[in-house]
């Protein structure tokens, strides 16, 4: 998995966020077995308490389970995952509507390159 860490923000909620996107994108599908704490802390170079600290994070909001001998897995609950991607979704298209009315551009406009831009990727 490819990591990316900046500085101005705690470092565990960037783990968080970019766990959380691995696994509603399914680079850990439902069910899958995530890699053990020192592993992936090694992989984002951060400390293994740090990488700790947002894999409990995702017990606690539901994404992961622990189970005694197979470590940490993904959740099975297809709904949740959904409900998260969905969310995310919805955040950048928010988003990206902002950035098109600060450019200037209608409604209409925006819905006008967005066809276009669909069209053009299907052909």
């Amino acid at each position: 998995m490819e990591w990316t860490i900046t500085a101005g923000r705690p470092v565990y909620l960037q783990l968080i966020e970019q766990l959380e996107l691995a696994i509603v994108t399914g680079v850990y599908p439902p069910g899958s077995r995530v890699p053990p704490v020192r592993e992936l802390a090694a992989e984002a170079g951060v400390n293994p308490n740090t990488m700790q600290r947002a894999l409990q994070e995702l017990e606690t909001r539901g994404l992961l389970q622990t189970q005694r001998t197979a470590g940490r897995t993904v959740t099975q609950d297809t709904e949740l995952l959904d409900h998260l991607r969905r969310e995310r979704a919805l955040v950048l298209a928010q988003s990206f509507l902002q950035q098109m009315r600060d450019l200037g551009f209608s409604k209409q406009e925006v819905r006008e390159i967005l066809e276009h831009s669909a069209t053009k990727e299907e052909g």
